[in-house]
């Protein structure tokens, strides 16, 4: 019987140790997870955005900005943790030569240090990107 009591206690600290991994999980956050996230967005965004009525006739790449912005926030929203609050803005979006800068935020949420509860924390990330063409 007493084998059975070790047994019992093995799996309630093995729970235990699960809900704390999982409760610590969702309080961090990764911050190179997100930039990558935000990266592969970005490329996948642009290259969805280009026009190819305006490649064909002039040669040259241009972008259709509200289509950039409506693709990377579909695919970012798709690709992101629940959990998290993301702060999105967009900086220097230009259609030729197609240039995008974003910027996401994200918070940690809030943790108690001492007496002082309103301790939070923002993640930022910031990515340019420029979308260029081989001339072959």
């Amino acid at each position: 019987m007493k084998e059975a009591y070790w047994g019992y206690w093995l799996i309630l600290l093995g729970i235990f140790v699960i809900v704390i991994m999982m409760l610590l999980n969702s309080v961090t956050t990764t911050t190179t997870q997100d930039y990558y996230v935000i990266k592969e967005a970005v490329e996948a965004s642009m290259i969805d955005a280009v026009d190819y009525g305006y490649y064909r006739e002039y040669g040259e790449l241009r972008m259709n900005r509200e289509k950039f912005v409506e693709n990377f926030l579909r695919r970012f929203s798709e690709m992101v943790n629940i959990n998290k609050t993301y702060d999105i803005s967009f900086y220097d979006i230009y259609e030729a030569p197609p240039k995008a800068s974003v910027k996401v935020s994200s918070t940690t949420g809030n943790f108690v240090v001492g007496a002082d509860a309103s301790n939070d924390y923002n993640i930022v990330n910031k990515i340019d990107a420029v979308l260029e063409m081989n001339e072959s």
